[in-house]
């Protein structure tokens, strides 16, 4: 866990010798800790949330052991750290106290010392001395190292008889303040970590401090290159703390971003009516949280306080989702009953043969199944499942159904082409009965040979039909006889045809349309017989009145035995 990455962290830094300038990393690294620590205990937070609306049982990961060892190690580092400082202090405390007597036995050299062998001496015994002395307070050394360095340049400038001496040292102490100066230059380019440039610079600057003066001559240019070298490095310094600084509050900038952005959602909550526009809301408050985790930190105070408003924010939504599933749930409920009532009347036609009527049932099914909505990721799933079985137990049945007529059709279709190719090879005999048997017979194993595909059917049953036609019409038959042949062979082919019940139905529509209007005809005339009753020459109207009913009569006669002809389907 990334937890105790950081106590191993915190543990190793504890363990150094030296914790004075350590202070600061183990601030960052106890911030890095605490702030894990509440994003681990908010992402706890959203799965208990999470369990509980899908009604599990959770049990939560305990953090207080981590808690626990990172501040037992912190605190011990705080503890050690303090006493270092209070040991560094006490030091710095007796350095100073020695500095300030050597330089007390230095003014005492310079200003009462005349002899020079001695007073020479005694200035090499200070500044051993004083080499030895470890470091003092910082506010403190400017000001004593500058009182040490203006009793050294008059010591050395009263002491004639060391000139060459002095002036040996000034060279030397130029070329190490010179090499000093471009150790400088280099620092301030140099690819190092922010702790090492600020630990080198504080060296160097305590390095220059401790090398001897040089001439007049060339101290103020020096100074001046050595505080242009140092002011360089220190921009540096102050820029990183800036841009630090300007990304901290980037940061949070950043933050109250989303946090406003969520806010903003949030005021449309009302307007979440449906388990899609939830799961949308979901998806984008996710989204944000994932977002929230890119951002770096920022300035402690105003890190903690914008977490706490997304936090509220993140409660908010979940909190109101969980309430819209509660209510939802019951809706899903009602929903379930009823989707389980179209499965079992999915089921129970799920072994129908017949493949129209049990089709549209089933259409109808689909179609109710859809408009009752998702019963909820719960239950939908499942349900659906179920009621598909239903139906791709039908389906793929009349699926293999029609797959085998398939098959039979096209048997079907090689069989008829097969007996139109006999037919139009085939010549009429000369006897007219025999030719009409042979036809019929032609007729009848058309019919019984079955249907064939959609595609086909049509073109065949032409075929077919105009060849009879060209063999009937052949025949030359006449008056009655061939009215009824032809009916008849007429008859014959609607039913070899894949439309026959239309044109069954068709065919028989008109005959009983004509019969309808003879009737009339013969209503009209038996009324018109009365009139003729009562006017001169009525007989021979009235005999061609009733001929013209008697043909009427034969006309309807011979119409009915036609559609006696026609079977019933």
């Amino acid at each position: 866990m990334e937890l105790q990455n950081i106590i191993d962290q915190i543990t190793q830094l504890s363990q150094q010798d030296d914790l004075i300038q350590l202070g600061r990393a183990a601030s960052e690294i106890r911030q890095i800790f605490e702030d894990q620590l509440l994003e681990l205990e908010r992402q706890e937070q959203i799965k208990r949330l999470e369990e509980i609306e899908k009604g599990s049982s959770y049990e939560p990961t305990d953090f207080s052991p981590f808690k626990e060892a990172f501040y037992e190690v912190y605190n011990q580092f705080v503890s050690k750290r303090k006493s270092q400082l209070q040991l560094q202090q006490s030091l710095e405390a007796q350095n100073l106290k020695l500095k300030k007597e050597l330089i007390d036995r230095l003014k005492e050299v310079v200003d009462n010392e005349e002899k020079i062998g001695s007073a020479f001496q005694a200035y090499k015994e200070i500044h051993e001395s004083w080499k030895k002395i470890g470091a003092i307070a910082r506010d403190q050394r400017e000001a004593i190292q500058k009182e040490y360095s203006r009793l050294l340049e008059i010591f050395f400038y009263n002491i004639n008889i060391y000139k060459e001496l002095k002036d040996h040292d000034y060279r030397r102490n130029k070329q190490l303040k010179e090499d000093l100066i471009f150790r400088l230059k280099q620092l301030r380019i140099a690819n190092i970590t922010q702790r090492e440039l600020e630990d080198q610079l504080r060296g160097l600057q305590d390095e220059w401090e401790e090398i001897g003066p040089v001439q007049n001559d060339d101290w103020e240019i020096m100074k001046g290159a050595y505080w242009e070298a140092v002011r360089a490095i220190y921009d540096k310094i102050n820029a990183f703390y800036e841009a630090q600084r300007q990304q901290l509050k980037a940061n949070i900038e950043e933050k109250k971003k989303i946090v406003a952005a969520l806010a903003q959602r949030m005021s449309e909550v009302s307007q979440w009516e449906t388990n899609k526009q939830w799961e949308t809301q979901t998806a984008y408050v996710l989204a944000l949280q994932a977002q929230w985790k890119t951002i770096g930190f920022g300035s402690r105070k105003e890190n903690q306080n914008v977490y706490e408003e997304f936090r509220a924010q993140c409660d908010t939504f979940f909190s109101a989702k969980k309430q819209f599933s509660a209510a939802q749930d019951a809706d899903n409920k009602v929903i379930v009953v009823k989707k389980k009532g179209l499965i079992e009347k999915a089921v129970s036609l799920s072994s129908s043969t017949d493949w129209k009527q049990t089709a549209t049932q089933y259409k109808k099914l689909q179609k109710d199944w859809q408009a009752l909505g998702s019963a909820g990721q719960r239950y939908d799933n499942k349900l659906w499942k179920e009621f598909r079985a239903a139906c791709d137990s039908f389906f793929t049945a009349r699926q293999s159904y029609f797959e085998s007529l398939d098959a039979e059709n096209a048997q079907n279709l090689v069989v008829k082409q097969n007996l139109i190719k006999t037919l139009n090879d085939y010549k009429l005999p000369k006897e007219k009965e025999v030719a009409l048997d042979e036809l019929k017979e032609f007729q009848k194993q058309f019919t019984a040979i079955g249907p064939v595909g959609i595609k086909e059917g049509q073109a065949i049953y032409n075929a077919f039909k105009s060849r009879m036609d060209e063999l009937y019409n052949a025949l030359k038959l006449e008056g009655q006889e061939k009215e009824r042949v032809l009916f008849a062979a007429k008859v014959e082919q609607m039913l070899a045809s894949p439309n026959r019940q239309k044109l069954l139905q068709t065919e028989r529509q008109e005959l009983r349309k004509q019969i309808d209007q003879l009737q009339r005809e013969i209503l009209t005339l038996e009324n018109n017989l009365g009139f003729f009753a009562r006017s001169k020459g009525a007989d021979s109207l009235r005999q061609e009145v009733n001929k013209k009913i008697d043909t009427a009569n034969n006309k309807i006669k011979g119409l009915k035995t036609k559609l006696r002809l026609i079977p019933n389907e």
